[in-house]
């Protein structure tokens, strides 16, 4: 068993990541329904919590099927910080995550997510802040560092243990390597290997497949892996991991018509917690990871993504589940 504070999770959980735009309700729905044991979501702009923006409100939403569910912040500002901690904490999540790991520009630029990785002093208040503000635990997302010459979390890892955090994600690149190049966990598994760490290590990046999953849990020791753009369009990868770490078999892929199924639920869903514009609109990502490899897929895609309402959209979904019943992929 891994413990968060209170919360219990099994053996070598699997969790997803909190990914902007991809992990809305609807999407989490999917991947707890394959068997993802603790889910975030988005990240949420303390400035846009405080605000009273909209957008960040909305982000706010859980439900309590997705249990244990944290909510994930970032922000620059220690009394924002700490402030925001305090909103999400009404809402009843499991835990509050911190987001020190986003590359993107626009966040970076407003000396938030990967940008704290350059004053670890400043990461480390902020962290403070949060935890001092709230009763729940309080866990990070981050990176190896800013660059190559500055891969500091052992150092992160360490300060942030010792200011109350009670886990620690970590994804294996630098910010300046985006999501460019291979993932190098070697540093998670030092994190791993050091004695004064007590709190759970999740390891981030690169895992795809449920083989390396079983092989970055054997060679770098972490307490658990967080999965995330291999997620979309393959809510499916959790089962299929815990059945290939559980037998040491590999399940057969989701067939087309489980596949059609899953596609289908999630534009049902995201019309439920959105507007029909909007849940068109950011469906379109995931028409292409849900149908991928499928023999003469552009023209039906192509219909997709130009459906104007639901019920076009819906109509199109018939003629692919119609059109490839029987087929093996």
């Amino acid at each position: 068993m891994v413990k968060i504070g209170s919360i219990e999770l099994p053996d070598f959980p699997l969790l997803l990541a909190p990914m902007e735009d991809v992990s809305d309700p609807p999407f989490r729905y999917l991947c707890k329904k394959f068997g993802a044991d603790m889910m975030y979501t988005e990240f949420i702009s303390s400035e846009g919590l405080i605000r009273d923006a909209i957008k960040s409100r909305e982000k706010l939403d859980i439900f309590d099927y997705e249990r244990p569910v944290g909510i994930q912040i970032f922000g620059g500002d220690e009394e924002a910080m700490a402030l925001s901690a305090k909103i999400v904490a009404a809402v009843g999540p499991d835990l509050v995550d911190i987001n020190f790991g986003c590359p993107v520009k626009k966040v970076v630029t407003k000396g938030a997510g990967a940008a704290v990785l350059k004053d670890i002093d400043l990461m480390v208040r902020l962290t403070k802040a949060v935890v001092d503000s709230t009763d729940l635990p309080v866990t990070v997302k981050t990176r190896l560092g800013w660059d190559d010459g500055s891969r500091n979390i052992e150092e992160v890892a360490e300060r942030l243990q010792d200011v109350g955090i009670k886990a620690l994600s970590v994804h294996g690149r630098t910010r300046c390597q985006l999501y460019k190049g291979e993932a190098d966990w070697t540093l998670i598994g030092k994190i791993k290997e050091n004695p004064r760490i007590q709190i759970p290590i999740f390891g981030n990046g690169d895992i795809d497949t449920p083989e390396k999953a079983l092989e970055y849990k054997e060679r770098y020791g972490v307490d658990g892996v967080m999965i995330g753009r291999a997620s979309i369009g393959n809510p499916w990868i959790f089962r299929e991991i815990k059945h290939f770490l559980k037998t040491g078999e590999r399940l057969a892929a989701p067939s087309i018509l489980e596949r059609w199924e899953a596609c289908k639920i999630h534009l049902e869903k995201s019309l439920e917690w959105k507007n029909e514009i909007l849940a068109l609109n950011e469906m379109k990502r995931h028409y292409a990871p849900y149908f991928r490899g499928l023999p003469g897929i552009k023209e039906y895609r192509t219909k997709l993504m130009a459906g104007r309402t639901a019920e076009e959209v819906f109509a199109t979904l018939e003629e692919i589940r119609d059109g490839f019943a029987g087929v093996e992929v």
